[in-house]
């Protein structure tokens, strides 16, 4: 199988009140999604599903995010979900903190798939 990587994106989301990594994560994935209006897909001539997403995501707390619930923000393709100390939490005056998510995004083809 000849992987190769045809993209890489970047992206940040927050959970401003909430204290929600998840939240967090999935906003900063969804950031780095926006930022791509390319067709990677149709480029190749491959199927949307052939799309092989690894998703990094740095937060402060890792144990606290659902990684089931940032694969159903793909709307296509299969996603990996890898989760890592990074990110930021923010203290804020009073009580709580603002929770800061980053994100990167690769996309991959086998650029020799089966007939």
């Amino acid at each position: 199988m000849a992987e190769t990587r045809v993209l890489v994106e970047f992206g940040m989301g927050t959970s401003l009140r909430r204290q929600d990594y998840t939240e967090a994560a999935k906003r900063a994935i969804r950031d780095a999604l926006w930022h791509n209006s390319v067709n990677v897909a149709e480029l190749f001539d491959f199927p949307k599903s052939a799309m092989r997403i690894r998703a990094e995501i740095g937060v402060q707390n890792p144990d606290a995010i659902d990684c089931d619930a940032l694969s159903a923000v793909f709307p296509y393709g299969t996603a990996e979900i890898h989760v890592t100390k990074g990110g930021l939490d923010i203290d804020k005056p009073g009580s709580g903190h603002t929770v800061i998510a980053n994100a990167a995004i690769t996309v991959s083809f086998d650029m020799e798939p089966a007939e």
